[in-house]
């Protein structure tokens, strides 16, 4: 069986690096199944791809599209007219795509339109708001998807009430934390764990890059206002977004106890997260790891389509407003917060799983 993976941005490859080592290893097995790594270049950044491929063990994709920039509608036409010439070229068994990004959506509907058939890691996931382009990419996708590979019993559900037959749904569980877990021995502190005198437990860790919430100077300054008097005896450490840190700019907003800091490598960044007091994001992946890694969690979001990380994990949807943010650190601060569990399946064997199913087929 032959199976080409597509990846087009920074959460997809966290996503396919376990799938690969499940492949490979199957392969060396003797197992009759190999794969295709296609890189559709939707995202890239030397510094921050480069050092996701050497710390995940990621081989060098056999080709990349290289399809970054431009509007939405542009980068997703430009990606099905290069990955239709590349799957002609290329045939296979499956297109298995990953996650909610432009790559999923535009691959899915080529390989459909070639006749090859779609497997869809996160499946069945929905934040039920349609103004999210994500949600858009997700619908599209499973709507012309053979085979489910669901996180939780959620999705399992949305697609059940879509009308797929029972006989698609694969409950598999979570790549993203097959990564998590395989890499917790690798976590390696940055530069500013010792520059900043860091202390565990002692700090916070915040992201935000969501329109929502950076793209208004009267949002994005109360939230930060919120921040400082919250967290005003708190170091706040701020990866931030390329978007973000330009508006920021734009909008004269300069924070006193946060410190901002580059985007960083995947070890870095989730030793912050893994060592934080609390975590503020807007972000849908970051929940499923602060879950799993029982570290307290705000999400600055009106609707997240990964609900099992509020109902079983460590995380709360606190919505946008400023004030039910400062609502929720105090929460956080008084040592009130929820000790969550881990969701079903999410073990670190996902991969081997979707693995398994694929061999069955």
């Amino acid at each position: 069986m032959k199976i080409t993976l597509i990846a087009g941005a920074r959460p997809n490859f966290m996503k396919i690096a376990p799938i690969i080592r499940a492949i490979d290893n199957a392969k060396n097995s003797g197992s009759n199944i190999d794969y295709r790594l296609v890189h559709t270049g939707q995202h890239y950044d030397k510094a921050m791809s480069g050092s996701f491929f050497e710390q995940l063990n990621i081989p060098e994709p056999h080709v990349n599209l290289e399809c970054g920039g431009g509007t939405q509608a542009e980068q997703t036409a430009a990606i099905m007219v290069a990955f239709e010439k590349e799957l002609i070229a290329n045939p296979c068994d499956f297109v298995l795509v990953v996650g909610d990004v432009t790559s999923t959506m535009a691959c899915a509907i080529v390989a459909k339109k070639l006749h090859t058939k779609v497997a869809h890691v996160e499946g069945g996931i929905r934040s039920w708001d349609i103004e999210m382009p994500e949600e858009i990419n997700r619908l599209v996708t499973d709507s012309i998807t053979d085979l489910f590979f669901t996180t939780s019993e959620t999705a399992n559900n949305n697609l059940r009430n879509a009308g797929f037959s029972e006989d698609k749904i694969k409950f598999v569980g979570n790549t993203m934390i097959d990564t998590l877990l395989f890499h917790d021995k690798d976590l390696i502190a940055p530069s500013l764990w010792h520059s900043e005198e860091l202390k565990e437990k002692d700090y916070y860790v915040m992201t935000l890059h969501r329109p929502s919430n950076v793209d208004h100077a009267e949002q994005m300054r109360n939230i930060f206002e919120v921040i400082e008097k919250s967290l005003s005896a708190s170091k706040v450490i701020f990866p931030v977004h390329p978007r973000t840190r330009k508006n920021m700019e734009l909008f004269g907003i300069k924070p006193n106890n946060v410190i901002m800091a580059d985007p960083m490598s995947y070890f870095e960044f989730n030793f912050l997260v893994k060592h934080a007091k609390g975590v503020v994001t807007d972000s849908g992946g970051i929940t499923e790891e602060t879950t799993v890694m029982g570290v307290p969690c705000i999400t600055m979001r009106n609707s997240t389509e990964r609900p099992e990380t509020c109902e079983i994990g460590t995380n709360e949807l606190v919505g946008t407003k400023p004030e039910d943010l400062a609502k929720a650190l105090d929460k956080l601060q008084s040592g009130n917060w929820k000790t969550g569990a881990i969701p079903p399946m999410w073990d670190g064997k996902t991969a081997e799983r979707i693995v398994e199913e694929f061999k069955g087929l």
